[in-house]
């Protein structure tokens, strides 16, 4: 399912929820330990899990892009900037499994803004398929028709 992308403010909110049968602290890993985080999204690294701490981002050409985080709660929210914008991770638990919703805060969307929510969508699915001990195949081949899906998403909101 696509994010559900609505304005807030000047800008928007994309919010993604996933159902996972998996436990809250199993979910919190992959989001907070870099050796679960590195399979799911090589180019970030906690640097420091802590409110006012850092998670790091490799421009893969020997420079780090440094995301403060703003909201801390253990196994259950993790917030930080993302460039001008904001990322933030809530952990529900649930009958079965846990909710876990992601939000991207868009201050300004840009031509990249697709491509960054087909990412987000893509790697909300690859932490699915890691919990359940499968592989994923293809980012690529999953992230492009979704990157489309997405074009077309934004491009009709900001008419």
């Amino acid at each position: 399912m696509l994010a559900i992308i609505k304005p807030a403010g000047e800008g928007y909110i994309a919010e993604f929820r996933r159902h996972l049968l998996h436990p809250v602290e199993a979910v919190w890993a992959y989001l907070t330990d870099n050796e679960k985080l590195q399979q799911w999204f090589s180019e970030l690294r906690v640097d420091s899990l802590r409110e006012g701490g850092r998670i790091l981002f490799d421009m893969q050409n020997g420079t780090f892009e440094e995301m403060t985080i703003t909201s801390l709660e253990h196994n259950a929210v993790l917030a930080f900037t993302w460039g001008e914008d904001a990322v933030r991770f809530e952990l529900y638990p649930a009958q079965e499994g846990c909710l876990l919703v992601m939000k991207e805060t868009i201050q300004r969307p840009t031509p990249h803004t697709p491509r960054d929510l087909a990412g987000w969508h893509v790697c909300l699915d690859v932490i699915a398929s890691l919990l359940d001990g499968r592989n994923f195949g293809s980012r690529e081949k999953v992230w492009k028709p979704l990157y489309e899906q997405y074009k077309e998403a934004m491009d009709a909101i900001m008419k």
